[in-house]
């Protein structure tokens, strides 16, 4: 190309060339701009969309761990904390988790919330109580942890709300003991998966053992307050456990007691809708139900379902399997019933529960071989007696017949008489149970029903 020297120009001619210069240049910038602007947009449109997809993926995530049942209190804003939590030491009160710089943990960074998540550790250093399960959100993976950040911090509404302290006295409200426990009982590393088996089962292993935090409620505690098994490889892992004055079920395949009877179909069944041919939810895991698993797609659940039915055996009492065998129980039904448990079966319960005790399910539980029935402890038994269960909502609609509070209607004596018939009814062969242990549970659970 040829050089032009505006030196030699007169000041007219070099005013019109730097002028003509100037428009070219617009115009190349300009077409430039019109060329690039659709990139740059679309490059903004998939930063947006990415942002967004990574938030609903926290709030999926968020549902299967089953945040909200924890951390929202009844009647109070979505994971603004306040729920108290019993422990043998006294009770604690859920924490603020929404984005509030202030009361929540909006000012937490993502290293923040992985520790607190996984480590029990709050960004101003102190340790949580483990009755946050960080030991099995341990287990969770550095994709999910950053998912579950941007729900939290860009899902989630801030909420005003400070945190209540708890209700254990000093000494035993010191938090740095906590951190010698961590060193016993904290498991620290994501699941990694098992070889051997097939991308369905780690993934159900995944969820169970980690955000599911299954082990939290159905694996017995130590004297330390620590699940005694993390995982399968414990023979204590999902064998049941009294919490809170329910005993959370065996998960295991125990014919009696666990899901040796139950299909994954039964126990998908189970997941989705609270109810199935064997049993329904009550305690605190209708709440499971309402708030996570129902939420979670169909591999999820079937994937936990088939993770779960992979479990052998484990925590029976050594029991001859369970076989129905009404005869007996059909002569104590006989008009009139003949003993006292068969007199207030009659009247308030067999409408629902079936003179059979085959119940009406999924609508109504039997009571003929229900693992609850048949387990050793009577604690949930007794409690859904005296409190009845929560209402099941399932896509929004309440299940139409929860099972309705007998405390006031029923004295100890009689709740007594009625479980120990049912124990004993239809071949069930589990033991008596006493007024004294109606009498202690109704104590044990009088303000937590004031508060319903």
């Amino acid at each position: 190309m040829k050089t032009i020297h505006t030196a030699s120009m007169t000041p007219v001619v070099r005013s019109a060339v730097r002028s003509t210069v100037r428009s070219v240049a617009r115009m190349a910038f300009a077409a430039l701009a019109c060329t690039l602007a659709p990139q740059f947009a679309h490059a903004q449109d998939n930063a947006t969309s990415a942002d967004s997809a990574l938030i609903q993926r926290g709030a999926y995530l968020a549902a299967a761990g089953d945040c909200a049942a924890c951390h929202t209190a009844p009647h109070g804003k979505p994971f603004a904390g306040g729920l108290p939590m019993s422990t043998p030491l006294g009770h604690i009160y859920t924490t603020n988790i929404t984005p509030d710089p202030d009361t929540g943990i909006g000012g937490y960074t993502q290293e923040d919330f992985a520790r607190a998540l996984r480590e029990g550790v709050a960004k101003d250093g102190h340790n949580l109580y483990p009755a946050m399960p960080y030991p099995s959100y341990a287990k969770v993976r550095d994709d999910d942890v950053a998912a579950l950040y941007a729900y939290f911090m860009h899902g989630v509404q801030p909420v005003k709300q400070d945190n209540r302290d708890s209700d254990i006295k000093w000494p035993m409200n010191m938090r740095w003991p906590l951190k010698i426990w961590n060193v016993f009982f904290l498991k620290k590393g994501p699941y990694q998966d098992k070889p051997g088996k097939d991308a369905a089962w780690n993934r159900g292993a995944y969820l169970v053992q980690g955000l599911g935090h299954c082990g939290s409620c159905h694996t017995p505690r130590g004297v330390g307050f620590n699940e005694q098994a993390l995982d399968e490889s414990g023979n204590a892992f999902l064998t049941g456990a009294l919490l809170d004055n329910w005993y959370a079920s065996n998960l295991t395949g125990e014919h009696n007691t666990g899901l040796g009877r139950w299909s994954e179909a039964d126990l998908a069944q189970f997941l989705k809708t609270g109810a199935n041919q064997h049993a329904s939810a009550f305690g605190a895991m209708t709440s499971v139900i309402n708030n996570s698993t129902q939420a979670m797609n169909d591999a999820d659940v079937q994937a936990m379902s088939a993770y779960l039915k992979s479990l052998p055996p484990a925590g029976g009492d050594g029991a001859p399997a369970y076989a129905y065998d009404p005869q007996a129980t059909k002569v104590s039904l006989g008009r009139p019933a003949n003993d006292a448990g068969a007199r207030v079966y009659t009247a308030f319960c067999m409408h629902c529960h079936g003179a059979d005790g085959r119940g009406f399910a999924p609508m109504f539980a039997p009571l003929a071989g229900n693992p609850n029935v048949l387990e050793k402890d009577a604690s949930s038994l007794i409690n859904v007696t005296l409190n009845g269960t929560g209402d099941l909502v399932i896509q929004g609609i309440p299940a139409p017949y929860p099972m309705p509070a007998y405390r006031d209607q029923l004295s100890d004596q009689q709740i007594a008489d009625v479980l120990s018939f049912i124990r004993a009814g239809w071949n069930n062969k589990r033991g008596a149970v006493g007024a004294a242990d109606v009498a202690k549970l109704r104590g044990a659970t009088q303000s937590s029903e004031a508060a319903r």
